[in-house]
């Protein structure tokens, strides 16, 4: 059985004191255990980014308690220790990479850490390997595109060596081709790599890969289990704003008609694979 390396235990959180209803967090718990991937669905202002910065230690919580690995973010000599162990990637590529070299990037955490310079370049070849990267160590990110900036800003966080990486939207700014290049470095490190991964996202098929999913909505959890169990609840995932995907859709007429299928798969073979089944009674 794994341990949990994340404990978020009644955590509120306001951004404004002052105005009423301005609850970004409201009453939330939940457990991460170490080494799984967990997706976090909601449509804007549902939350899910301010539970990020609430991981990392970025914002602290007005109620309850949030523990990284043991350690309590609400206490500023644990934020150091917090922000090793815990990464962080915003929407944004450009808001992470500060260097003209990729290679240099990528060294700025570990050199910030004091590694020695030995190491700092046996984690920057390993980190750019890990996420594809390693014909442009020489290139300047301002060269490259939306999905290779991202894998540079996430080449970044590994080689900090967090055991957990938290994702805030990162597929938000790119093409198809960006996005599934980021997506399937995630799959990777977390599958080869062991790393704790906690994606923040809108994109439904972004999920698929998971281990689970929670749907956020008004500050709150209103689903969590495993991706096909939650993908088949339409009624909370309309109610939470969000669009059901074109498999899940289909799926879901089919079964309203009489077909008995699960309702719940997102990809396209999936999908496809579970109406041949179905209708040719294997």
């Amino acid at each position: 059985m794994q341990s949990s390396f994340i404990e978020v235990k009644n955590v509120t959180y306001k951004y404004d004191e002052d105005v009423e209803n301005q609850v970004a967090i409201n009453n939330v718990s939940l457990s991460i255990e170490k080494g799984s991937f967990t997706v976090i669905l909601g449509h804007n202002g549902s939350g899910k980014s301010t539970l990020a910065k609430l991981l990392n230690g970025m914002l602290k919580p007005d109620k309850g308690r949030i523990v990284i690995d043991g350690l309590d973010t609400s206490k500023t000599e644990n934020e150091y220790e917090i922000r090793k162990r815990l990464g962080l990637v915003f929407q944004n590529p450009d808001n992470q990479i500060i260097c003209t070299i990729v290679e240099e990037d990528v060294a700025f955490g570990p050199e910030n850490l004091g590694i020695e310079p030995k190491e700092i370049r046996k984690r920057v070849d390993e980190a750019l390997s890990l996420v594809g990267m390693s014909d442009f160590a020489k290139a300047a990110p301002h060269q490259l595109s939306g999905g290779q900036k991202q894998r540079v800003a996430l080449a970044g966080i590994l080689a900090m060596e967090p055991e957990c990486i938290v994702l805030d939207e990162p597929t938000a700014m790119l093409d198809p081709i960006g996005r599934k290049e980021v997506i399937n470095a995630i799959t990777r490190l977390n599958k080869e790599k062991n790393i704790t991964v906690i994606l923040i996202t809108h994109f439904m098929e972004e999920a698929e890969n998971a281990d689970r999913v929670i749907i956020m909505n008004k500050g709150e959890i209103v689903a969590d289990s495993e991706p096909l169990k939650v993908f088949s609840m339409s009624d909370v995932l309309k109610s939470s704003g969000l669009s059901l995907p074109q498999t899940t859709e289909l799926l879901t007429l089919l079964k309203n008609g009489g077909l008995n299928v699960n309702s719940g798969i997102i990809s396209p073979k999936g999908t496809a694979d579970e109406i041949f089944s179905v209708i040719s009674g294997r």
